[in-house]
């Protein structure tokens, strides 16, 4: 799971955290089990993912697939982006 600078100090300041899982929802539970406050950063209290925060699997935002039930395969890459607003 390639991780943005703002959640790299919750893992010891690294940008991936290899992780194997079923499905999205799944490699966020276990990279959480290994280094707690990253569910807490992703998802909130209803265990959806955060507004501000964007999933991409493969370089397709999880939105406009099966959100945080989006299946991963083997060697796919998980990106978590936090959403830049401006204007």
């Amino acid at each position: 799971m390639r991780l943005p600078s703002q959640l790299r100090s919750l893992v010891g300041g690294a940008g991936e955290v290899p992780v194997e899982a079923g499905t999205v929802r799944e490699a966020i539970v276990a990279v959480d089990e290994a280094y707690p406050g990253i569910a807490f950063r992703v998802l909130d209290d209803h265990g959806a993912l955060r507004r501000f925060v964007n999933i991409f699997v493969a370089d397709e935002d999880v939105r406009f697939l099966q959100g945080l039930d989006t299946v991963l395969e083997a060697g796919q890459t998980v990106s978590l982006v936090p959403a830049v607003a401006g204007g």
